[in-house]
């Protein structure tokens, strides 16, 4: 190969120098290589950074032109020229040239030998099992199954024994698990831990950044606790409660359409007092039967419970000071309690809520 090299770089530069990139791959496919080896090889024979993303199986391993790695979690540019792990896959092997840049032969050749061999590396580590595999996702949240089990199918999910992460539970559709950013402690409390942090877990496996409120499942949505991979039945339990707490967001169920658990405290205790379909409680029966009355009343009720003040509230469903204040003249005569008075509210807060409990 080496000889074959010389004769061709004589002739054609471009061409000796892919003959001795695919050696290049071809030797550390044999010595088993892992992923970030052939990361480091192709950003370094390209001289720009480059960037393994396989979203499906949760692998980011980003390594500069040096050789240091800095993992990234933003997007890659989509006209960094790349080469795709499957045909059509989203998963791929970028590397970081600009958009000036002219495309190149060895680029090319870089890209297509790395991307076979992380390929083979990651079927023989992770298989090709989804990410939201439902079998494992069960399994890893029923809190019956072996420990041992448990951890299996966290693997297979991408899931370090020490990744923590949390339990998204949909009202519609399975549940998924999302790794949670890892944290560590200073002088100044939690800090999330930056792009360039070096501790990585091996072999390119990277908690996922947190996720944004696009990135969840349309509808309600209940989100547990962050916790170690074995305590997941409980974030899964927590994130079930936060679901009963969601609303659709309309003006006939109006209030907050994600609900994570850890933001409940002490109110997630009202979910163990209100059964699901059960006889609601009188103030709930008051309120349906004032929103009978007045298609207005819920998403006003709503505003003056969740905002800091009437003006506030006001704002929050587009009408004057003194047409919010005319309506709940109008409210309290029907409810027959007052709501602008702090004790009042915190009734139509309890009310609102339980309202919510009570939905089979």
């Amino acid at each position: 190969m080496k000889e074959l090299a010389g004769r061709l770089t004589a002739l054609d530069p471009d061409a000796g120098a892919a003959v001795r990139v695919i050696g290049y791959f071809d030797r550390l496919a044999e010595s088993r290589a892992g992923l970030e080896a052939l990361v480091r090889g192709a950003a370094v024979l390209a001289g720009c950074a480059a960037r393994l993303v396989d979203a499906e199986r949760r692998v980011r391993v980003r390594v500069e032109a040096d050789g240091t790695r800095r993992d990234s979690a933003s997007p890659p540019d989509p006209a960094w020229p790349s080469a795709a792990l499957t045909p059509g896959g989203a998963s791929a092997l970028w590397l970081e040239r600009t958009a000036q840049a002219a495309p190149s032969v060895v680029d090319a050749v870089i890209l297509e030998r790395a991307a076979g061999a992380v390929r083979l590396v990651l079927d023989r580590t992770r298989g090709r099992v989804p990410a939201d595999d439902p079998e494992l996702v069960e399994t890893l949240l029923d809190a019956t199954a072996p420990e041992a089990a448990r951890l299996h199918a966290a693997r297979r999910l991408g899931l370090g024994p020490a990744t923590r992460a949390r339990v998204v539970a949909p009202l519609d559709g399975p549940p998924r698990v999302v790794a949670a950013p890892r944290e560590t402690t200073g002088t100044s409390g939690p800090r999330p831990v930056s792009d360039s942090d070096p501790q990585t877990a091996p072999d390119g496996l990277c908690p996922q950044p947190p996720h944004s409120d696009a990135e969840l499942p349309a509808g309600r949505v209940g989100i547990g606790p962050a916790v170690p991979v074995l305590d997941l039945p409980r974030s899964w339990a927590a994130a079930r409660t936060a679901l009963r707490f969601t609303a659709d967001g309309t003006a006939q169920d109006p209030g907050h359409r994600i609900v994570h658990a850890d933001e409940l405290g002490g109110i997630a205790l009202l979910a163990g007092l209100v059964a699901p379909g059960a006889e609601p409680p009188a103030d709930v029966h008051d309120v349906e039967a004032a929103a009978a009355n007045a298609p207005w009343l819920l998403a006003t009720l709503n505003a003056v419970a969740t905002t800091t003040s009437l003006r506030a509230a006001a704002i929050e469903i587009n009408v004057h000071h003194s047409t919010l204040q005319d309506r709940l003249t109008h409210a309290e005569s029907l409810l027959g309690w007052p709501v602008r008075t702090p004790q009042g509210r915190l009734r139509l807060q309890l009310a609102l809520t339980m309202r919510h409990l009570a939905r089979p």
